[in-house]
Formats: C-alpha cells, sequence, structure tokens
C-alpha cells in the first residue's frame, strides 16, 4: 500500500522554509505521496445570502501546481497529489499545461485528482458554468488525455475546440495518471468509467461500504475491473492512537485500497512543528503497511 500525507495547508502557514522541511520530512520517512486540497477563493461568510461551507476567506490555500512545483524542487522520490483540482471551473489546456510541466520537472511525480467542486461563488468569479460541471468534467477528461498523449491534436466538443495544435514539452507520463473525487451516486458512475483511481472522502470503512459496492456494479458495467483500478481513502489523525491507525490501515488494506493518505488538520495543532510531529508518530505506526518508497513514483 502507498501511504502518504494530506498537507495541512489550512493551518500550516506560509513559511517556504517550513513548508520544504514538510515536503522533506514526508519523503525522508518514507510516504509516498502528499495530497493538497484546491480552493481559488474562499467567500466572506457575512456575505448577502448568507455562507455555508467548511472553508472562508479566512483559510489558507496555496495554488496546488504551484506548491508542488516548490515541493519537487527540494525532494526527488515522493509523489505529489492535486487532491482535487476542481477541473471545471479552470481552463482545460491551461491545466493540460500546467500538469504537463510539473510532471516533467518533477521526473514524472504527479497524480491528478479532479472533481467537480461545491463552492459556486468560485464557479461565478471564475466565469464559468457551475449547473453544467458535471457533464463538462468528462470532455475535460478526455482533452486532457489527448493533449498529454500526442503532439498535435484536432478536438471538437461541445465546450471546447483545438484547432490543430499541442503541447510542448509533454509530459513524461503519457497520460499523467487521473483520479477523481467524489462521493454522490453519479459521481461513481463516472469514476468507474473515467477514472484510473477514486480519492475516497469516508471517516470509516462503515461509512464507504455502500459506495465500494456501487464502484463494484458500475467497474463491471464499464468493462473494467477493481485489480486495475485504485483507491485512496482519507485517515483522519482521530484520538492519536497508533493502534487504531494501525488497526485502520489494515483494514482498508483488507478491501482493497491500494493507497492511503493521513490528514492532520482539524486536531488544533497550531504550529508546523506540530504536525510534523503527528507525521512522524503515524510513520512509525504504520512503517509495517508501507511500501518502499522508490526513485520514480508509481500510480
Amino acid at each position: 500500500m502507498r501511504v502518504g500525507l494530506v498537507f495541512p495547508q489550512t493551518e500550516f502557514g506560509n513559511d517556504p522554509i517550513a513548508i520544504r522541511d514538510y515536503a522533506q520530512t514526508a519523503e525522508g520517512l518514507g510516504f509516498s505521496h502528499i495530497v493538497a486540497y484546491d480552493h481559488v477563493l474562499g467567500a466572506n461568510p457575512n456575505r448577502p445570502g448568507g455562507w455555508r461551507g467548511p472553508y472562508t476567506h479566512e483559510s489558507a490555500f496555496h495554488e496546488p501546481f504551484v506548491l508542488f512545483s516548490f515541493m519537487a524542487a527540494h525532494t526527488t522520490k515522493i509523489q505529489f497529489v492535486p487532491g482535487i483540482i476542481i477541473l471545471p471551473q479552470r481552463q482545460t489546456a491551461l491545466v493540460a499545461k500546467q500538469a504537463a510541466t510539473l510532471d516533467v520537472l518533477s521526473g514524472g511525480r504527479l497524480r491528478l485528482g479532479v472533481g467537480l467542486g461545491w463552492n459556486e461563488v468560485e464557479y461565478v468569479a471564475l466565469n464559468q458554468d457551475f449547473h453544467t460541471r458535471g457533464r463538462r468534467i468528462e470532455e475535460q477528461v478526455a482533452l486532457l488525455r489527448q493533449l498529454w498523449t500526442q503532439p498535435l491534436i484536432n478536438f471538437t466538443g461541445k465546450w471546447h475546440t483545438i484547432p490543430d495544435a499541442g503541447l510542448k514539452p509533454l509530459p513524461i507520463q503519457r497520460p499523467i495518471p487521473i483520479w477523481f473525487g467524489g462521493t454522490a451516486e453519479g459521481a461513481i458512475k463516472r469514476i468507474a468509467r473515467l477514472a484510473d483511481g477514486w480519492l475516497l472522502n469516508f471517516r470509516t470503512i462503515s461509512d464507504a461500504r455502500w459506495a465500494l459496492g456501487e464502484l463494484d456494479r458500475y467497474l463491471v458495467e464499464a468493462g473494467r475491473s477493481r485489480e486495475t483500478f485504485g483507491l485512496e481513502p482519507r485517515l483522519p489523525y482521530g484520538d492519536g492512537r497508533p493502534d487504531a491507525w494501525a488497526a485502520a490501515v489494515a483494514e482498508w488494506k483488507a478491501v482493497g485500497a491500494t493507497h492511503l493518505s493521513f490528514n492532520t488538520m482539524g486536531k488544533g495543532f497550531d504550529t508546523p512543528a506540530a504536525h510534523l510531529a503527528a507525521i512522524r508518530q503515524f510513520a512509525d505506526a504504520t512503517k509495517d503497511f508501507r511500501s518502499p518508497l522508490r526513485e520514480t513514483s508509481e500510480v
């Protein structure tokens, strides 16, 4: 199992030395990857009409492609996973270019997580249609894969037209793996058809069982198998018990998880040092479950 970390960017601060140290510590401890969330803008909760959501304009988010480019310059093995890029609120060709560049400069260490998002305020600000995002992401994924594997493409879709143009340089991975987030039934069906893997957002296996059953059903409908499909749940810090962490990792592995990411956010850690201490504790508790980190990260 590939075990990684969720970068606690809403709590970690903006010191580039501390961010460098986090990436290097994660790699040194043998974690396979770092996940980072994506939000371009945060809404003011006191705005007209109010606001309901887990993040506001006070929540700090580094742009994932830029953040991971910085981390890549200070590491050699660890993989980077935007988890997730809210793809339909971004220009597809620009995402293709950003992802390809990061893949080249990191030596093929990108695994791209994508999803629909939930924050309509961001879509409005970025001049994208919130209500067509589910249909548009399917066309976006098809276009990304063409741009990453062909020097020139001619593409005509409902939302995109590329007349005989292409990226240079192409990424090292052709194509870059695309993993999806999402938990709604429609999202799971889309994931089974289009994704290389699924970034799950369930706190426990019990919460996820119905969704895993739906995934298996939709994979069969799509002519695919779990044997070639990736699953990555997130494991929260919880009450900080190493025995509970080890048991949870073992349980997820038993139901077919290929990857797992450990999340230290939301536990009151108010310094980078506190987050680093937590991941060191987790690394020691789960060392028997983690696959060794290799020079070139695998999907």
